[in-house]
C-alpha cells in the first residue's frame, strides 16, 4: 500500500477514549508501511492539543480517526474546531459504533470527510484512510444512505448530482461514465463544474459540502 507523496508514510492521529481500541488500531497500522501513527488522544480537546502540537512541530497529521462520544469531550465539537482552523486538513475519518442518521448528519455537517463503523474490516479501514488523504470519500453504507436521502437543491444540474452520487459510493470517473453512459471526459467536466459551484477542490470535499448544503 502506498503512502503519501514520494512514498512518505501518511501521518495518522487516533482519537478514542478506550485504550484497547487505540492499541488495536496502532497495531493494525504498524503493519502498514504507508501509514504511521504519530499521535493518540482520549477526548476531543486532547485531540485538538495533539494536532496543534504536531503541526507546530512541522509534522501535521494527514488524517485523524475520530470517535464521536467520549467522556472527556465529544468528537463532533473537535471536528468542528479542526475545520475552523483548516477547511481541508487533516482529513477526518469518523470511526464509531454509532450509525444513527442523527450521528451521521452531525458528523458530516461538522466537517468530517468520511464515516465508518468499528466493525469495518482492516483492509477496508486502511484503504479508507488512504482514499481520504487522496481526496476520495469513504462512507459506510448507512452514511451513504443518509447522504442520498437528503433533499436535493437545484444549484447543481441533474447530471452533476448523479456523478456525485457515484463518487460518494466510492466510484471512479470510469464507473460514473459507465453507469451514466457518457465519456470519462464528460464526467470530469461535470465534476469540475460541481467543484466550482460547491467551492471545493476534490472529491471528498465535494461530497461533504454537497451533503451539508442538502444537494445529495
Amino acid at each position: 500500500m502506498s503512502g503519501g507523496p514520494g512514498g512518505v508514510p501518511l501521518r495518522v492521529v487516533l482519537v478514542d477514549d478506550h485504550p484497547v481500541v487505540r492499541d488495536g488500531l496502532r497495531g493494525m497500522f504498524d503493519l502498514e508501511p504507508g501509514l504511521e501513527v504519530v499521535g493518540e488522544a482520549a477526548s476531543g480537546p486532547e485531540a485538538l492539543a495533539v494536532v496543534a502540537a504536531l503541526t507546530a512541530g512541522g509534522a501535521a497529521p494527514d488524517a485523524v480517526l475520530m470517535d464521536l462520544r467520549m467522556p472527556g469531550g465529544d468528537g463532533i465539537a473537535a471536528i468542528r474546531a479542526l475545520r475552523e482552523l483548516d477547511r481541508a486538513r487533516p482529513r477526518i475519518l469518523v470511526l464509531t459504533t454509532y450509525d444513527t442518521d442523527r450521528d451521521i448528519r452531525s458528523a458530516m455537517e461538522a466537517g468530517a470527510d468520511g464515516y465508518l463503523l468499528k466493525d469495518t474490516r482492516r483492509a477496508e479501514l486502511v484503504r479508507a484512510v488512504v482514499d481520504l488523504c487522496a481526496g476520495r470519500p469513504a462512507l459506510a453504507p448507512g452514511a451513504l444512505d443518509v447522504l442520498l436521502a437528503r433533499t436535493r437543491e437545484v444549484e447543481l444540474t441533474e447530471r452533476e448530482v448523479e456523478v456525485l452520487r457515484v463518487i460518494a459510493a466510492g466510484g471512479t470517473n470510469r464507473t460514473a461514465a459507465s453507469r451514466l453512459l457518457v465519456s470519462e471526459a464528460t464526467v470530469k467536466t461535470h465534476l469540475v463544474h460541481a467543484y466550482a459551484k460547491l467551492g471545493v477542490g476534490d472529491r471528498a470535499a465535494a461530497v461533504r459540502v454537497a451533503y451539508e448544503r442538502g444537494v445529495l
